[in-house]
């Protein structure tokens, strides 16, 4: 059940020059919140800009009631909230998606992730680790070395972390896709989990259908409104008659689907 409240701001982390991580007291949005799931945040007291910033939750605090959230400032929307103090009460809307990650046993889990795509899968593993005996490997792909982020919170939830760099400038040299694919040939997980850039859900997606291997993906359309208003972020079902084609909205349906469900 999503609810609008007034969150306090408890705590700013600057993680890179671009990239800050908000906690912030939310006792009603993360006693029902899921993994996968986001919130919907109006980043100014004003009307300008008008349209809230929908967000991915990164980890849930359930004891103390804090939840976290990472952004990129990419625009004046975010460029705003980046100056948002400790103290200050955010106007939010959450826990939003209907479509959110399956928790339960299973023997060996994949989780990929590259760049940003990397937050919304963190209280996911945390989640399996915690709640399962599952068996976590999670892949995190980045450009560059200056761009990874949170390398020892992602270890501490996983029983198995690999990071790559396109560039090869620390980790393995390559795509996370690449070692997800080698490490496949010794061992078959029985689920995978992915969010990140397009291209590299589009090639999850056919990997893991290609080796008929449950495959769940978040996608991160844009969304004006986050709350199935605008119908601005449909996603093709990949059922549907061409001629004929049905959509649903990531906001709303989602942001995480079976991966054989939607067309990307």
């Amino acid at each position: 059940m999503k609810v609008n409240c007034k969150a306090e701001i408890v705590k700013i982390e600057k993680l890179k020059e671009d990239l800050y991580k908000f906690s912030i007291q939310a006792e009603e949005i993360v006693s029902c919140a899921k993994p996968g799931q986001f919130i919907d945040v109006r980043v100014v007291d004003g009307i300008e800009p008008l349209l809230r910033r929908p967000i991915s939750i990164y980890n849930l605090d359930k004891e103390n009631g804090i939840l976290e959230f990472i952004f990129q400032v990419k625009g004046k929307g975010t460029s705003l909230l980046a100056q948002r103090k400790v103290g200050e009460k955010l106007d939010i809307i959450g826990p939003l998606g209907y479509g959110t990650f399956s928790i339960k046993d299973y023997k060996n889990v994949a989780i990929i992730g590259g760049g940003i795509g990397m937050f919304p899968l963190y209280e996911l593993a945390k989640e399996l680790k915690e709640k399962t005996t599952s068996n976590v490997h999670i892949y995190m792909g980045f450009r560059n070395k200056d761009l990874v982020t949170l390398e020892e919170e992602f270890k501490n939830v996983s029983d198995e972390l690999t990071i790559t760099t396109d560039d090869g400038s620390y980790g393995i040299s390559g795509f996370a896709i690449n070692e997800l694919k080698k490490d496949c040939e010794k061992e078959v997980p029985d689920k995978i989990f992915a969010c990140g850039p397009l291209p590299m859900l589009k090639a999850v997606q056919a990997f893991a259908a290609q080796n008929n291997i449950p495959c769940e993906i978040s996608l991160e359309e844009k969304m004006a409104c986050g709350l199935g208003v605008c119908l601005g972020c449909a996603v093709k079902t990949a059922k549907s008659p061409s001629d004929a084609p049905e959509y649903w909205h990531v906001c709303k349906a989602g942001p995480v689907f079976n991966a054989t469900d939607v067309e990307i």
